[in-house]
Order: C-alpha cells, then sequence, then structure tokens
C-alpha cells in the first residue's frame, strides 16, 4: 500500500470514527436545563410546550448516562455506513462500537485493506480504530490506531477543533439540543418507533450559528469552521426526533446538503443505563495517529487541506 493511500485512510477514520461517535452525543452546551438531578421519569410531557418537552427529554437522556445506538451514516459520495454498539456519555464518550462501511469511496478504501468492517473504542483521551491485516503489514504488524484528541484538533483546522472540543464534552441528545438551541422547534405528533409510542418533534437548524452556540471554540476557530461548512455547502440541518413516555429519546434523524451530496444521519437508542465496558488495545498492536503520519512523511495539520 502507497504511503499516500494509508495517509488517506488513517485521516478518513479519524474524521469517520468521530462521527460515528457524535451520532449519539455531542457538546453540553448549555440550553437552560438544570442539570441531572431534575431528570423527569415517567413525566406525563403530553400537554406542555414542544420546548418544554424537549427541556424535559434533555435532562432525562442525559441522566441515563449510557445507552445502545445503531446508527446509519450518509455522506454524499464519501461514504455510507452503519454503527452498532454501547455507548456511555458521563465523562465523554465511552464504549465501543462496530462499524460496516457499506458504500462510498470510504468503502472502496477500506476494500484494499482486505475488511469493510472495523471496531472502534472510545476511552476519555483517545479513539482507536482496528484496521485490516493489509493495513497492519504497513504499520509494523499493528492492527489498531490511536487517535489523541489533542491531535484531532489539528485535523482539519476549526473543523478538528470542533471535533475535539464534542467528543471530549459529550451528552448523548445532540438532536435535542440542536433543536433547543434552533428556536425553530414543532410537535409533529405521536408515532411508533419499533413499537414504542413515542412523541415526533421535528425543527430545521443552522449549522454553522449552532457550532458557535455549543462549542468552546475561539473566534478565529469558528470563522475556519464556517468557512469549511460552506465549502462542504452544509448550511442548514433538517432534525427530528422521537421521543418515549419516560422522557428518553429513542431515534433521531439529521437531514443535509454536502457538495458531495446529501448528509443522513439515523440512530436509534435502547436499553438506556447499560454498562459500558471500554479498554485500550494493546499498546504492542497499536500506532498512534500522529507518528503513522511522521513516518508515512506527512503532519497531522499538513495532510489536510
Amino acid at each position: 500500500m502507497k504511503s499516500t493511500t494509508m495517509r488517506r485512510t488513517a485521516l478518513a477514520i479519524a474524521t469517520a470514527t468521530a462521527l460515528t461517535g457524535l451520532a449519539a452525543c455531542t457538546s453540553s452546551g448549555d440550553s437552560g436545563g438544570s442539570g441531572k438531578d431534575d431528570k423527569a421519569s415517567g413525566k406525563d410531557t403530553s400537554n406542555l410546550s414542544p420546548v418544554a418537552a424537549l427541556r424535559s427529554a434533555e435532562k432525562s437522556t442525559d441522566a441515563a448516562d449510557s445507552a445502545k445506538v445503531e446508527s446509519t451514516t450518509t455522506m454524499g459520495t464519501m461514504m455510507s455506513m452503519n454503527a452498532d454498539g454501547a455507548l456511555g456519555w458521563g465523562d465523554g464518550i465511552t464504549g465501543t462500537m462496530t462499524i460496516e462501511y457499506t458504500g462510498g469511496t470510504m468503502a472502496d478504501t477500506m476494500r484494499q485493506l482486505g475488511t469493510t468492517s472495523m471496531e472502534a473504542r472510545y476511552l476519555p483521551d483517545a479513539y482507536y480504530a482496528r484496521m485490516g491485516d493489509k493495513f497492519a503489514e504497513q504499520a509494523g504488524g499493528k492492527h489498531w490506531i490511536r487517535y489523541d484528541y489533542d491531535d484531532l484538533a489539528d485535523l482539519g483546522g476549526g473543523s478538528g477543533a470542533y471535533l475535539r472540543d464534542q467528543m471530549q464534552n459529550t451528552t448523548p441528545n445532540q438532536s435535542v439540543k440542536l433543536l433547543l438551541a434552533s428556536g425553530d422547534v414543532k410537535k409533529v405528533g405521536a408515532e411508533k418507533v419499533r413499537g414504542q409510542e413515542t412523541t415526533h418533534y421535528s425543527g430545521t437548524v443552522d449549522v454553522a450559528d449552532l457550532a458557535g452556540k455549543n462549542s468552546s471554540l475561539s473566534a478565529s476557530q469558528l470563522a475556519d469552521l464556517k468557512k469549511q461548512l460552506e465549502q462542504a455547502g452544509v448550511t442548514t440541518q433538517q432534525v427530528d426526533i422521537w421521543v418515549d413516555d419516560q422522557d428518553l429519546l429513542v431515534k433521531k434523524v439529521e437531514k443535509g446538503k454536502m457538495a458531495t451530496g446529501d448528509l443522513t444521519q439515523t440512530a436509534y437508542y435502547s436499553d438506556y443505563g447499560v454498562k459500558i465496558s471500554a479498554e485500550a488495545p494493546a499498546a504492542g498492536d497499536t500506532q498512534d495517529f500522529k507518528e503513522l503520519l511522521e513516518k508515512q512523511g506527512g503532519t497531522v495539520a499538513g495532510t489536510t487541506s
């Protein structure tokens, strides 16, 4: 495998694995709630305004600390993938997910490595991606790539800093907070999701504006991120969420436009409170992302445009 292919693969995996975790979780930016002690367990929110009902759902979901997650993501021609596993968010994202690349250029790249499936492990200081044997042959026999969050901040300027910020300051209810921050939310009505009675809410959010509201980025980083979002063609997203009678998030769908095509993410949540177990792979079988790029003749910041 050529060194340029290894660099592209490592960089693409970095973003894709982070996005998989963020399909369940995102920044814990304040949306007016008082915290976990206010959990509304089983409270009847049928007569509340959409905003009040979503605040209740935000608190309850946040307090649950963990859940099983199933998600599908399509990012234009870049990739389509499915993910399945369990994640916790009590102190950043922790947990394990199995990711299957089903289409796009990312799947083609993974096929060159002899596999389209990958295990991802999320820990407080870094996340890990297990690659195929062909990749290990070019990486000194090591199967795992370790992505330190500080290195992630250098990946792609403002977008890298934003990903790091999101991964280290997480709650599970991305879509709830997006809708609350947007100021544009409506109650669609009662619907069943996989046999569960739920209430469906919907709204449209300004992506760049919310990136500023829900992060601790500097002004220059926000300007960089906004420019990159605009270049990618991402301006607004349609967000739909479904909440059960325990005020817990059951499903979310986010849809937007990118320069490379449509962006769609769908996630299902179940078994809230599930025990989470995630350990770092053996050091002898792990290659650090930054060191890998340096060996292949690049740097973290210098390998992205």
